[in-house]
C-alpha cells in the first residue's frame, strides 16, 4: 500500500532503485583503491544509472567483505559520507543507502550528513542469525535515533526475513507476521527479498504480502526483465543490483545493454 510519504519521495509509479555498490572501503581485507577513485567509480555509475532512466539510486557497501554485526567502525562512516556527498551532487535522482551488515545508526548519520532521502535497514523487528552473527532487533532504538538528530524525514525501509540469514529463531513467525510486526514499529517500507543475493522472491509470498501490508512494498533481490513483469502487480517498487551488471555478477561493471533491457521492461510494464 502506497503513503503519502513514499509518493512524494518517488514521483513515478512503481520505480526501479538501482544500487551502486561502493568499492571496497579503508580497512576492509580487500580494500586497494584510493578513495577518490572509489569516489570516481560511484559517481560514474550514478551518471550511467541516471541516463539509463532508473527512478532512484541507492548505495550499499558491499565490497566490504567479511561485514561487521552492526558496528562498522568511523573509518567507514568517514568514507560513506565522502562518496554519498559525491553521488548526491551528481544525480537529482532519489538517493538511498544500506550499510552492512545492519549499521543502521552510522547509515541514518551518513544520510543526513548527505541529503540522502531513505535507507535500508536489516535487523528491525525479530533476531535472526546472520552471516556476521546474532542480531538483536533495533527498531525500538533506531527511530529514537532519528528522532533524536533531527532525522525523521529520512525514510526506513526494512527488510523481513532478510536474505543470507537463518530465521529458525523465528520459524513459528509468518512473513505476514513479521510484516505486520514491522508496521507497527512504524516502518516506511517492507523489502522482501530471495534467500541470497540476486535470488528472485517467490512469487507466492510476495504475494501473501502485497495483499496485506499497509505499507510499501519493495522487491528486494533477484529482479530481471521477465521476473519484474512477472512480479509487476505483486510491489510498489523493485530494487536492482545484480541483473544490470555485467555477466549478472553485482560485482562487475553496469552492463549498457542489460540496464537498457531492464528499463524497456519497466516502460511496457507500465504501457
Amino acid at each position: 500500500m502506497l503513503t503519502n510519504k513514499f509518493s512524494k519521495l518517488f514521483s513515478e509509479p512503481k520505480p526501479l532503485i538501482g544500487m551502486i555498490h561502493i568499492q571496497a572501503l579503508p580497512g576492509t581485507p580487500k580494500h586497494h583503491l584510493s578513495i577518490t577513485d572509489i569516489v570516481k567509480q560511484a559517481v560514474s555509475e550514478t551518471r550511467i544509472l541516471t541516463e539509463a532512466g532508473v527512478q532512484a539510486i541507492m548505495l550499499e557497501n558491499m565490497h566490504d567483505v567479511p561485514y561487521m554485526n552492526r558496528i562498522v567502525g568511523s573509518e567507514i562512516i568517514a568514507a560513506v559520507t565522502r562518496v554519498a556527498s559525491e553521488v548526491r551532487s551528481a544525480t537529482d535522482l532519489p538517493l538511498g543507502l544500506q550499510i552492512l551488515a545492519g549499521a543502521n545508526q552510522a547509515a541514518l548519520s551518513v544520510a543526513l550528513a548527505a541529503e540522502i532521502e531513505f535507507i535500508r535497514a536489516e535487523g528491525f523487528v525479530f533476531g535472526h542469525l546472520a552471516d556476521e552473527g546474532l542480531f538483536q532487533a533495533d527498531a525500538g532504538e533506531l527511530l529514537r535515533f532519528r528522532k533524536n538528530i533531527g532525522a525523521e524525514h529520512i525514510q526506513i525501509y526494512t527488510d523481513i526475513k532478510k536474505k543470507h540469514s537463518s530465521h529458525a529463531l523465528t520459524a513459528d513467525v509468518s512473513l505476514q507476521d513479521t510484516v505486520e510486526a514491522a508496521e507497527f514499529f512504524l516502518s516506511d517500507g517492507v523489502v522482501i527479498t530471495g534467500t541470497h543475493t540476486g535470488k528472485a522472491v517467490k512469487k507466492q509470498d510476495l504475494t501473501e504480502v502485497y495483499t496485506s501490508a499497509q505499507s510499501p512494498v519493495l522487491v528486494g533481490s533477484g529482479v530481471t526483465p521477465d521476473g519484474l513483469s512477472e512480479r509487476w502487480d505483486m510491489a510498489d517498487a523493485f530494487i536492482v543490483g545484480s541483473y544490470f551488471k555485467r555477466d549478472g555478477d553485482w560485482r562487475n561493471d553496469p552492463d549498457p545493454q542489460r540496464l537498457e533491457s531492464l528499463v524497456q521492461s519497466r516502460r511496457r510494464c507500465l504501457s
